[in-house]
């Protein structure tokens, strides 16, 4: 018998039975129907049958992000649509108020301040959302309205804390102040309700890689009317990012630039899933498996990051640890032993806490062994805990739908 080689020593030890869980909230797990839709052969994207694929994707979005107005999509991450929002309604030195509500607030934050504006941030301790009284009593004070825009995070990927944004519009509205509103729901649309047009919001930030069910690579920008009418007089420098260019070629399907075709095939299949469910289904789906692994982590005996149940998050738990554990250690068994991805924790949650994300294309089935995994790595990371979570799941899920 031939003796195995280094190499193939490594592929060994390398090799899992079934399939890598990636339970991280986001890039999601993308279903097979997407992956086969993008697998098509890349078409002539100024040609007609890209024409009406772009036609049909621009008018298949607004139900999502519940709007009657356009949606502009960007070949780009998420926070390449941040930017977007700002540059596009913006000019420099203006001022924009902000809630720290979590590490990406934070971020965006920072890109407001490399992009020359001037932020306002209403600092929380990373348990809750953004405080709707505090916003208004800023916006109130601004008697000479010098706050162009209120920026907040609809659903914080870092802290599973969810905003109220319709509150926020109503603080703003009760202000009889003229901000725009700026809303990222990176994390949230197409798995938590909301609701462009009808809360008032001017610029919805959004992914592909979470609720969409796509791999990274789209970003988009919902535009209220008010929001098109600021670009008009806005100052800050855009090229890629400006919507006059995207609008004017979208209105025959098109795209002013070479834009992500097999992508924009998933997103028409994706788009159609979420059709053929509903979304009130799909919002349905999402909170019950979040109160399902809520419940998994009071059982353990273990903390939810988010503090207010009213800000609960329906995308994703992030679970704190015991002081003198180490939620990194625990990801790393995990990961190793049965081949699961969780969520780190980011900035001053660094090792404090895991997330497990539950968004996207996701079953009941799928949750028992995600939970599974979490219980069998708190035993083997040493973590204190009841191993009674995943049966506490178990008779969530087994109740009526």
């Amino acid at each position: 018998m031939k003796q195995q080689t280094a190499a193939g020593r490594n592929r060994v030890a390398e090799s899992r039975a079934g399939r890598h869980f990636l339970q991280i909230p986001g890039p999601t797990n993308v279903p097979e129907r997407i992956l086969r839709a993008i697998d098509n052969p890349t078409i002539d994207h100024r040609g007609p049958d890209f024409g009406r694929l772009g036609r049909d994707i621009l008018a298949m979005l607004k139900p999502v992000f519940r709007t009657a107005g356009p949606v502009v999509i960007y070949p780009a991450s998420g926070t390449g649509a941040w930017e977007a929002a700002l540059v596009n309604t913006l000019s420099p030195g203006d001022r924009v108020l902000m809630c720290r509500t979590g590490w990406f607030a934070t971020l965006w934050k920072e890109m407001a301040e490399r992009l020359g504006l001037d932020p306002v941030f209403i600092e929380t301790d990373w348990r809750r959302g953004a405080d709707p009284e505090a916003i208004g009593a800023l916006l109130a004070a601004d008697r000479e309205h010098r706050i162009k825009a209120v920026c907040v995070v609809h659903n914080e990927t870092s802290t599973g804390c969810v905003s109220p944004v319709a509150a926020v519009r109503a603080a703003i509205d009760a202000a009889h102040h003229p901000a725009l509103l700026l809303v990222d729901t990176i994390s949230s649309l197409a798995s938590i309700d909301y609701r462009h047009d009808e809360w008032g919001v001017d610029v919805t930030v959004a992914g592909s890689q979470k609720g969409l069910m796509l791999p990274p690579g789209l970003s988009f920008n919902a535009l209220s009317r008010k929001a098109l009418a600021a670009a008009a007089a806005a100052r800050l420098p855009r090229s890629y990012w400006d919507w006059q260019a995207m609008l004017k070629a979208n209105a025959d399907g098109y795209f002013p630039y070479t834009p992500g075709t097999n992508l924009l095939f998933g997103l028409r299949v994706a788009l159609e899933m979420l059709d053929e469910e509903g979304l009130p289904q799909v919002f349905a789906r999402h909170a019950r498996h979040a109160e399902a692994t809520r419940r998994a982590v009071r059982a353990w005996g273990l903390e939810i990051q988010c503090a207010e149940p009213s800000d609960y998050s329906s995308s994703l738990t992030a679970v704190r640890v015991p002081e003198g554990t180490s939620a990194d250690a625990l990801r790393a068994v995990i990961l190793e032993r049965f081949n699961m991805s969780l969520g780190n924790g980011l900035g001053p949650l660094k090792d404090r806490v895991f997330r497990i994300g539950h968004l996207g294309h996701f079953g009941d089935l799928e949750l028992i062994a995600t939970l599974g995994g979490v219980e069998m790595g708190l035993a083997l990371a040493a973590i204190p805990h009841r191993p009674e979570g995943v049966q506490a799941a178990l008779q969530f899920l087994s109740g009526a739908p």
